[in-house]
């Protein structure tokens, strides 16, 4: 299978594993985990332009780092 290395300008990066299975890194540290038919579906839409990938690794990751990380665990404490 094919491994996609982040450039200096991209943050998502992707390797696949023998069984099939997709793992999606973001600043090399895996957020996601797609296998199935969910590994399929991206492997089929990530193209080989290299914004278009990381548009559709942003995609799959959803909305995983809103920024407020640090407002949510004081809020937490209390």
């Amino acid at each position: 299978m094919s491994d996609r290395e982040p450039t200096s300008e991209e943050q998502f990066a992707y390797r696949t594993s023998k069984d099939g299975k997709v793992f999606i890194s973001w600043e090399g540290r895996v957020v996601t985990t797609l296998s199935g038919k969910a590994a399929q579906r991206f492997l089929a839409r990530v193209g080989a332009d290299p914004a278009s990938a990381q548009l559709e690794m942003a995609r799959v990751t959803g909305n995983f780092k809103r920024g407020n990380e640090r407002l949510a665990k004081s809020k937490s404490r209390r």
